[in-house]
């Protein structure tokens, strides 16, 4: 079953000649499903990486453990590093990256379970953002709330970056 969300920025992006990454940690890889679940997506999808680690987020994405250790994983300040380092590492228009807790352990007072940090790249800059899904959803019910709403950041940010 096609996800609209993904069906959209796929249109979008094609209308407009872009192309688009991800850089995944709650996420796990679903932002890049969803988009590949699209027929014709590889004209515009250049790929992801999926750094559950702290280790990938800086050998791959070039996160900063100055960043990890004052802010940590589950941050703004890490998602914009993220979504920046997918972007460069491989040569997209946009990037896009989710890092957060989607339960139903691991969450705290300040970072509770739903809790999720987005980040998206483009030639206009990063832009950063956080969404409280809320503890009262699934594991499965966090992830692709974060990955759908990954998926209109990157087709606002098409829009934005043609308008």
């Amino acid at each position: 079953m096609k996800n609209p969300a993904a069906e959209a920025t796929v249109v979008l992006l094609k209308e407009h000649g872009l192309t688009l990454a991800s850089a995944e940690s709650c996420t796990g890889g679903l932002v890049a499903k969803l988009v590949t679940d699209i027929s014709g997506s590889s004209e515009v999808f250049s790929g992801g990486v999926v750094s559950y680690s702290n280790e990938v987020k800086i050998k791959l994405l070039g996160v900063s453990p100055d960043t990890l250790s004052s802010y940590g994983a589950v941050s703004e300040d890490t998602a914009r590093e993220m979504a920046l380092g997918a972007r460069l590492a491989v040569g997209s228009d946009i990037a896009v990256s989710t890092t957060g807790i989607a339960g139903p352990t691991g969450g705290t007072s300040e970072k509770p379970v739903g809790t999720v940090c987005f980040g998206v790249a483009s030639s206009l800059g990063v832009r950063t953002y956080t969404k409280h899904f809320g503890e009262e959803l699934s594991r499965n019910g966090i992830r692709t709330k974060a990955a759908e709403f990954a998926l209109f950041l990157a087709a606002e940010e098409c829009e934005r970056a043609v308008g």
